[in-house]
């Protein structure tokens, strides 16, 4: 049995809705009940490092145990092309798709790619991340902040790059590394956003500098905890783990604006598993999911998460325009200078 909301268009709350709270709660209890019947559901996402994506899918599976969660965790790109190949095959293997760059998202709704359903959970969403989309197929379901980043053991406090153009100084000359807009959709929007701030010279004075190119935007701390570089772009949410647990990781804001990633998610029209993918994408707009997020280091988007909010500072998003024009842009501009 598919339960279908008959408001999922437009609510985004019991009272939105025009439904009494109990109501609400006894229409969850049937979707609970449909999607334990399907037994599964298949997450594609590049929202985070895989681990992080792991702890979430566990969560989801502790409070719907007889509810298998796959995790498919790549970097956007790899994910989009792999849901293509499915499209193109007719094959329905993924329930819900959870991308970092809003252009595919734009491109897969407009294909009728995505099925329109508005959570519950939408309620407690800060508004910050509501509408993302104005039409409802796909919703912010994690924000990630691009920030500068330091090997805090060949690098003092004093000499950290607090600027995205300190970056570019012959200081730093085959010291720096960065991820790939190929594959990250977080690269990418950062590049948008630099190229829009500062011209496409600021690439082309860092290409001159020889950085170090990895794919994922979460390459650079890794390569920063080998001492492999010493400066970098990466996310404040695995930089923070990772200094946590010991590695020589310095998060700094840069004053001319942290780049913020608000990431979205939507079930596939296809989906092996309709109720369960409902389900799930109330867990990603929800209080659990939310609260793994912020532990992790990103930026939940429910204010009640213990450690959410974004720090003091400027704060530089997008436009969704931006993103869905800019990409591509920059992905065939970067493989020009950058060779790769």
């Amino acid at each position: 049995m598919l339960i279908t909301r008959r408001t999922a268009v437009t609510g985004v709350s019991a009272l939105a809705l025009g439904l009494a709270p109990g109501a609400a709660r006894a229409e969850m209890a049937e979707l609970e009940a449909a999607a334990r019947k399907e037994g599964a559901v298949t997450w594609y996402t590049a929202h985070t490092d895989g681990e992080s994506a792991e702890q979430a899918g566990a969560a989801f599976t502790k409070l719907y145990p007889e509810i298998k969660c796959t995790v498919i965790r790549t970097t956007a790109q790899v994910a989009y092309q792999r849901l293509q190949q499915d499209i193109k095959n007719n094959s329905a293997n993924c329930d819900v798709f959870s991308s970092t760059d809003l252009g595919h998202d734009e491109t897969l709704k407009a294909r009728g790619n995505f099925l329109k359903y508005a959570p519950l959970n939408l309620a407690g969403v800060s508004p910050d991340y509501l509408g993302l989309d104005k039409d409802g197929y796909y919703h912010a379901t994690v924000a990630e902040l691009c920030v500068l980043l330091a090997n805090t053991r060949r690098v003092t406090d004093a000499e950290t790059p607090k600027l995205w153009k300190d970056l570019l100084t012959p200081r730093w000359k085959g010291q720096v590394t960065v991820g790939h807009p190929g594959f990250s959709g977080t690269v990418g929007t950062w590049v948008v956003v630099m190229r829009d701030t500062y011209g496409w010279k600021f690439f082309e004075d860092l290409e001159r500098g020889k950085p170090q190119i990895g794919r994922s935007v979460n390459d650079s701390v890794t390569t920063l905890n080998s001492g492999e570089r010493q400066v970098a772009m990466g996310p404040v949410g695995l930089a923070k783990v990772s200094a946590a647990r010991g590695n020589p990781i310095r998060v700094t804001y840069p004053t001319d604006g942290a780049v913020i990633v608000v990431s979205p998610s939507a079930i596939m029209t296809n989906a092996p598993h309709p109720n369960a993918a409902r389900l799930f994408m109330e867990f990603l707009c929800g209080p659990v999911h939310a609260q793994v997020m912020a532990d992790a280091g990103r930026a939940p988007i429910r204010p009640t998460a213990q450690g959410s909010g974004l720090p003091e500072g400027k704060i530089l998003r997008p436009t969704t325009q931006q993103i869905v024009k800019g990409i591509p842009e920059v992905i065939e501009q970067w493989r020009d200078l950058f060779g790769n």
